[in-house]
C-alpha cells in the first residue's frame, strides 16, 4: 500500500466512522459499468464542498488491489449491486491528488515532479519486470501492462487546480493538459479514468486537449444526479435522527434541481446544520464572498440585471455552450453566470436552460457581496424592504406606495419597468426582508389564474398574516384588489387558518411622475 499506488482504505473508513455518513456507494454501480469501456473516460465536476473528496476515498477503497474492503462495504448499497465481486479490489488504482503536486513541487516542474513520485511507487511494486528503470510514467506504465497484463484505474482529485490557482499561466495549463493527455489518451494500460474538479474539462484552440472524456457537471450531471448532493430522502432522514424541521433545512440548502432529482441539497451545509442543531451559513463561510465579488461586478450584457432579477425570484436564461471552461476568458454575461453555475452559486434549470439563486445562504453571499461591490441602489431597496412589509401589515396604502415609488428610483438604471413581469421581480425585491418569516411564491395557482405574488408565512413565523399581491401595469390598484377578489385566490390557501392581507398594487408609467399606488385589505 503506498500514497499513490493503491492507497487502501483508511480514507473511507474515516468517512464511513464519521458521525454523519450518506451512502453514495451507488456510484461504484455506475462506475463498473464504464470499466474498460470507451465510456471509461470520467470528469465529474462540482462546486467545493460538495463530497467529491469523499466519493474517490470510496473509490479507491472499492477498487484498490492488496487490501480487503468487503467488510467496509457491508451492508452498503453497493454491496446489493450484481458487479460488487467482481471489482472488489482487483484493480491497480493510481491516486493523485493535483493540489498537492501543485504546491509540493515549488520551483520544479510540477509534471516531473508527480512523475517522479509516482515513478518511486511503481518501481518499487513492479520493478522485476522492467528491463530498464530510467524510463518516464507513461513508458513505464506501458511496460507494466506488456508484461503482467494489468490494467490502472486512475483517480484523479482537483484536477483543474492548475486552471484555478495558476489563472495567468497559460504555458503551465497548456502544458499540464498535454501531459494528462498523453499520460491517459488511447493507452492501453487504463482501465478507468475518474477525474474531479470544481471546473469542466479545460478547452484551449478549436479543441478540448482531454477530448476523450465524458464531462458530468452542474449543468448536466446525467446518470450521476443523485450523487452530485443530497437528495430529498437523504435530507429528509437526518432531520428525523438530528431532530431538525425539513421545510426550513429546504429553505437553507435545496435548490439544485436536475432533470430527474429536482431537490438536491449542499451537502456540506446539510451536515454542519445538523451537527450544529442550527441553521446558517456553512457552506458559504469557507470562502469569503471576495471569489463571488469579482464575478458579479463584471456587467457584461447587463449582468446586473441579471443578477437582481434572480434576487427578485425570477430566473434568467443562460447559454452555457460558450463558456471556456476556466476562471478568465469571459466573452459575455452567460459565460460568468455559466461559472457561477459551476461555482454552485447558482442553481440551473436543464430543460428551461434558466439560472437562479437556488437558496437562503446563497442569497446572503449575494448580499455580502454586493454590499462591498458599489450596488448601493439594490442595498438600500435590500434595507427598506423591512420597513415596506411592516407598512403593508398595517394596511398603510400611502407609505407602502411611497415606498415602492422609492424602490423603483432605486433600481431603475438596473432593472426597467417594461411589463407585469418586470413589475412583479421589482416588487418581489421591493419586499426582500420578507423572505425570512415568509415563503415567496410567484405565481401561484389559485383560484381561477395565477396570483401573481404570495407570501406564506414559515412555521418560525406562526401567527403572521398571509400576503397576496397583485399587480397592474397601467391599470388601476382597485382592478388588482378587485381581481384577487374576483378569482378566489384566496382559494388557494384554504388550509392556512391566519388572516391574509389582499394588495393591489399599480404602477403608471403615463403618469407625470410614473408613481404606484395601493390598496390594501385584511381578509379572516
Amino acid at each position: 500500500m503506498g500514497i499513490y499506488l493503491n492507497p487502501g482504505n483508511d480514507g473511507f473508513l474515516e468517512s464511513v466512522r464519521s458521525r454523519i455518513y450518506v451512502d453514495k456507494t451507488g456510484l461504484a454501480a455506475y462506475t463498473n459499468e464504464l470499466i474498460n469501456t470507451e465510456e471509461k473516460y470520467v470528469c465529474v465536476s462540482r462546486p467545493r464542498r460538495f463530497g467529491k473528496s469523499m466519493a474517490l476515498k470510496m473509490l479507491t477503497a472499492y477498487y484498490s488491489r492488496g487490501c480487503d474492503s468487503k467488510e467496509l462495504f457491508k451492508g452498503k448499497i453497493l454491496e446489493n449491486a450484481d458487479s460488487f465481486a467482481d471489482h472488489l479490489n482487483k484493480y491497480d488504482v493510481i491516486f493523485l491528488n493535483i493540489q498537492q503536486f501543485l504546491i509540493g513541487s515549488k520551483k520544479q516542474d510540477m509534471t516531473e515532479y508527480l512523475e517522479q513520485e509516482v515513478l518511486e511507487e511503481l518501481l518499487e511494486e513492479y520493478g522485476k519486470y522492467l528491463a530498464r528503470q530510467d524510463k518516464g510514467l507513461v513508458d513505464t506504465l506501458k511496460g507494466i501492462y506488456a508484461k503482467t497484463g494489468k490494467k490502472f484505474i486512475f483517480l484523479i482529485d482537483e484536477w483543474d487546480c492548475v486552471i484555478r490557482e495558476r489563472q495567468n499561466d497559460e504555458k503551465l495549463q497548456k502544458q499540464y493538459l498535454d501531459f494528462l493527455r498523453g499520460l491517459l489518451k488511447d493507452q492501453p494500460f487504463v482501465a478507468l479514468v475518474y477525474m474531479t474538479g470544481i471546473l469542466p474539462v479545460k478547452k484551449y484552440g478549436e479543441h478540448s486537449a482531454l477530448n476523450m472524456f465524458w464531462e458530468y457537471s452542474m449543468a448536466d450531471p446525467e446518470v450521476f444526479e443523485e450523487y452530485t448532493g443530497f437528495t430529498e430522502y437523504e435530507v429528509q432522514k437526518l432531520c428525523e435522527q438530528f431532530d431538525m424541521d425539513f421545510s426550513e433545512t429546504s429553505r437553507w440548502y435545496d435548490g439544485y434541481r436536475f432533470r430527474r432529482f429536482h431537490h438536491v441539497y449542499n451537502p456540506r451545509s446539510v451536515v454542519a446544520a445538523m451537527k450544529c442543531h442550527k441553521f446558517s451559513n456553512y457552506w458559504t463561510s469557507t470562502e469569503t464572498y471576495e471569489a463571488l465579488k469579482v464575478y458579479i461586478d463584471m456587467n457584461f450584457d447587463g449582468l446586473r440585471s441579471d443578477v437582481v432579477k434572480m434576487l427578485g425570484g425570477e430566473p434568467v436564461q443562460v447559454n452555457t455552450l460558450s463558456f471556456q471552461n476556466d476562471m478568465r476568458t469571459f466573452k459575455t454575461g452567460d459565460d460568468v453566470l455559466t461559472l457561477l453555475i459551476h461555482l454552485g452559486y447558482l442553481g440551473y434549470d436543464q430543460e428551461k436552460k434558466e439560472a437562479f439563486i437556488p437558496n437562503r445562504e446563497i442569497a446572503g453571499e449575494f448580499e455580502n457581496a454586493m454590499s462591498v461591490s458599489g450596488w448601493t441602489e439594490v442595498m438600500r431597496v435590500l434595507n427598506s424592504s423591512e420597513k415596506l412589509l411592516e407598512a403593508t401589515l398595517r394596511g398603510d396604502e400611502k407609505s407602502v406606495a411611497e415606498g415602492l415609488d422609492k424602490a423603483h428610483t432605486e433600481v431603475a438604471s438596473i432593472l426597467t419597468y417594461n411589463d407585469e413581469n418586470s413589475l412583479a421581480c421589482a416588487i418581489s425585491l421591493a419586499y426582500y426582508s420578507a423572505r425570512k418569516d415568509y415563503l415567496m411564491i410567484r405565481e401561484l395557482p389559485a383560484g381561477y389564474g395565477f396570483a401573481d405574488i404570495v407570501f406564506l408565512p414559515l412555521p418560525s413565523a406562526a401567527g403572521k398574516p398571509a400576503l397576496i399581491i397583485e399587480l397592474k401595469y397601467d391599470r388601476s390598484a382597485d382592478t388588482a384588489l378587485q381581481q384577487i377578489k374576483d378569482r378566489h385566490y384566496s382559494r388557494s390557501l384554504e388550509d392556512y387558518t391566519g388572516d391574509i392581507i389582499l394588495v393591489g398594487i399599480n404602477y403608471d408609467k403615463n403618469s407625470k411622475n410614473k408613481l404606484h399606488s395601493c390598496r390594501i385589505e385584511k381578509i379572516k
